[in-house]
């Protein structure tokens, strides 16, 4: 497999659920601005020409983009990592879940308030409408340590978002304390923390990358 991400983006989700398959994959860096694979210099958008990472090829050579879509064919393909869910209610609340971190945390929070050209007024827009959201998750984690009966691929992609905070000033962790203790807590557990600070090393190189070149 050949899994295309950019460093601390939302693709750590997809490196977060591999290392916790015990899977092998090809981890090929995307730089955002060029759209270039820096393996090879190649033009990314060749794989996926939206330019959007994660992007997965397959070991038969089908390309799935779509993070929630990656992520559930991650745990599917790996069943023994325990990563999904049965057939029944319990699948159905693992979608719900990525398509509440996916649309409501990543996209509707996170995506305005990191976007380095988005005016003042939609960045403040984005936290009156949304910090409600995290309200909401951490009244739901009082008690648990995951969000469904066992870690899965919503935890890792949960996981990767919050670990935005660390770039979003406006949101305050602290606000919300079962959110903190479960990322604090989920921080330590290998495959997470093994993700973090991969990436977060490949992160500094691309921003001396940037600087060089400005």
């Amino acid at each position: 497999m050949d899994l295309y991400f950019s460093p601390l983006a939302c693709s750590m989700a997809s490196r977060v659920a591999l290392y916790e398959a015990g899977a092998e994959a090809n981890y090929l860096e995307v730089d955002p601005p060029t759209k270039t694979v820096l393996s090879d210099g190649t033009d990314f958008r060749t794989v996926n020409p939206i330019g959007l990472v994660p992007t997965l090829r397959t070991d038969d050579g089908v390309v799935l983009t779509e993070n929630a879509a990656i992520l559930q064919y991650i745990a599917d393909r790996f069943p023994q990592s325990g990563l999904g869910a049965a057939a029944g209610i319990e699948r159905t609340r693992l979608h719900q879940w990525l398509c509440f971190i996916g649309t409501e945390l990543h996209k509707g929070l996170f995506i305005p308030v990191l976007d380095r050209k988005a005016p003042q007024e939609t960045k403040a827009y984005a936290l009156e409408k949304n910090l409600s959201r995290l309200d909401y998750l951490d009244n739901y984690l009082k008690g648990r340590d995951f969000l469904l009966d066992q870690f899965s691929v919503a935890d890792a992609y949960l996981v990767t978002v919050i670990n935005w905070t660390m770039a979003t000033p406006p949101i305050e962790l602290a606000k919300w304390p079962n959110v903190k203790a479960y990322y604090e807590r989920l921080r330590q557990r290998p495959s997470i923390a093994k993700a973090i600070a991969e990436e977060f090393e490949l992160y500094k190189a691309e921003q001396a990358r940037k600087k060089a070149a400005a």
